[in-house]
């Protein structure tokens, strides 16, 4: 089994790099499913219902949440109830949607399971605890194959959520940092990176036009974040190979340019 994910999407940028590349990849890699962390895709705030629908075409699956997952209230209950869209499991049960998605590749069910860590994110429950109760429940109705997007600001709640969980799921991808760590590695069938970084604008701040956060580095006065109209991009994927006990065997991370300069890089055994 191949699965792909692309973390946080930022924008038109980060919407027209995949359009380009993405089928090509797949087709090259022979992708089975395609994951997205989409919070950022609109504007770089929320998901439109016509921003998800495009990057639907452009070949994702699925696409994750985070903590701007609701910066589009209207569109995202949309989304929720008629797309294959997810927000974070561990907001509270009273909360419109999921975190988890069961699909069938092949004779094989893969859970998809978003979770959002707690330092500096609002109000959520443990993902720790949420964490440990969900996998255990996927594990007995029978689900070996388990994809984690965990969205957290702090990269100790994703090495630590690695540790938890580390022979018990196939994939753990860390997103909303937006800076790709690249600390790739498979470890007791389990892969891990702290964060796969963004899809969008590579040359301002993490995805951002660079004015506003430079202003507020030096009055402490902020403003409203804007993507560039114009900007280098740059395309970041992961893709991870799963034998048919949910083992990852394989994963590698692949950043493309917008020049087409390639970058492959390699997860190492533990």
């Amino acid at each position: 089994m191949q699965v792909a994910f692309i973390g946080d999407i930022v924008g038109r940028p980060g919407r027209k790099i995949i359009k380009q590349n993405l089928q090509k990849l797949r087709d090259k890699y022979n992708i089975d499913l395609v994951i997205a962390n989409g919070e950022n895709a609109s504007h770089g705030f929320g998901i439109t219902v016509k921003n998800a629908d495009e990057l639907f075409k452009s070949g994702i699956d699925l696409i994750t949440g985070g903590n701007h997952s609701w910066d589009k209230k209207k569109d995202m209950l949309i989304l929720l109830e008629t797309k294959p869209v997810l927000r974070p499991d561990n907001y509270p049960k009273e909360v419109a949607g999921s975190g988890v998605r069961i699909v069938n590749i092949g004779t094989e069910k893969l859970a998809i399971v978003n979770l959002m860590g707690i330092i500096s994110m609002p109000q959520v429950l443990n993902p720790f605890t949420h964490a440990v109760a969900l996998i255990q429940q996927l594990k007995d109705d029978g689900i070996k194959h388990i994809f984690m997007d965990f969205h957290a600001e702090a990269s100790a709640e994703k090495r630590v959520m690695m540790k938890l969980l580390e022979g018990k799921v196939s994939a753990i991808c860390g997103t909303h940092t937006h800076i790709g760590t690249d600390d790739l590695e498979i470890s007791d069938g389990t892969f891990y990176v702290t964060d796969v970084g963004l899809t969008g604008c590579r040359d301002n701040v993490i995805g951002m036009d660079k004015k506003v956060p430079i202003a507020k580095a030096l009055t402490g006065l902020g403003g409203h974040f804007d993507v560039p109209n114009s900007c280098k991009s740059i395309m970041q994927i992961i893709i991870v190979t799963l034998d048919e006990d949910g083992r990852c065997c394989e994963g590698l991370k692949i950043k493309l340019y917008d020049d087409k300069e390639e970058v492959i890089s390699q997860a190492i055994m533990n």
